[in-house]
Parts: structure tokens; C-alpha cells; sequence
């Protein structure tokens, strides 16, 4: 308690409490943590409206419940000379969720064949 005094002074505990004390408090602070998922909306290139429209109020309730969503546009075969157009999907996308949610990250390339953007809650 103080090893600056002379004589030293000092607390005699029992360790086995404490630890039990201190778990108890980590155990406390992490119920009071709200976690979040990933929610992954999957688009082809292509898209007509109607189903633009439903998996856009898909994106609109995982929002509203504070979840991040990632909006994935799929391309196959030849549809990859045609990124442009998977691009200009997500943009959409973007500007239709723009009231509930924030792009994070812009549409980029993962890999060979997806283009991904994530949206987080306002």
C-alpha cells in the first residue's frame, strides 16, 4: 500500500478473491458491449430494379438493427469486361441507403470476380 514509508506497509489479501473480483469486472463490462455483424448482400451485375429494390430494403433493416452491411457484386465469364456497370451498381446502392447508412468503404475489386463496398449505420 505504501513501500515508499519506512517501515514498508503493506495489505494482506486473498488472492483467490481478487482474482474472482477481477473477472467478475471484465465479465460486467463486456454484457455491457454492444457487437455488431457483417451482413453480406450478394448483386450480379445486371440487376433488374424489382430485385434492386428488395435486397435495398434488406440493406435498409440490417441498418436500422446498427449492423454493417456489405454489398458484393458478383461477376462470371464475360461479364468481368463489364466492372463499369458493377460500379455504377453500388454507387446506386450508396445514394438509395444514404438515409440510413454511410458508405465506409468505397467500391473496390477483392478479387478477380467481386466488387465490394461496406455500408455502416448513421
Amino acid at each position: 500500500m505504501a513501500p515508499n514509508s519506512d517501515p514498508p506497509v503493506c495489505r494482506i489479501m486473498d488472492f483467490g478473491k481478487f482474482k474472482y473480483q477481477t473477472s467478475k469486472r471484465v465479465q460486467e463490462a463486456r454484457k455491457k458491449t454492444k457487437g455488431f455483424q457483417v451482413k453480406e448482400i450478394k448483386f450480379r451485375p445486371h440487376t433488374e430494379d424489382h430485385d434492386l429494390g428488395f435486397k435495398i430494403n434488406n440493406i435498409k433493416k440490417f441498418l436500422l438493427k446498427k449492423n454493417r452491411v456489405k454489398a458484393t457484386v458478383i461477376f462470371r465469364g464475360r461479364e468481368m469486361a463489364f466492372t463499369h456497370s458493377g460500379h455504377e451498381l453500388l454507387k446506386r446502392v450508396a445514394e438509395m441507403v444514404s438515409e440510413e447508412g454511410a458508405v465506409e468503404q468505397q467500391p473496390t475489386m477483392e478479387a478477380r470476380n467481386r466488387m465490394t463496398m461496406v455500408v455502416v449505420p448513421k
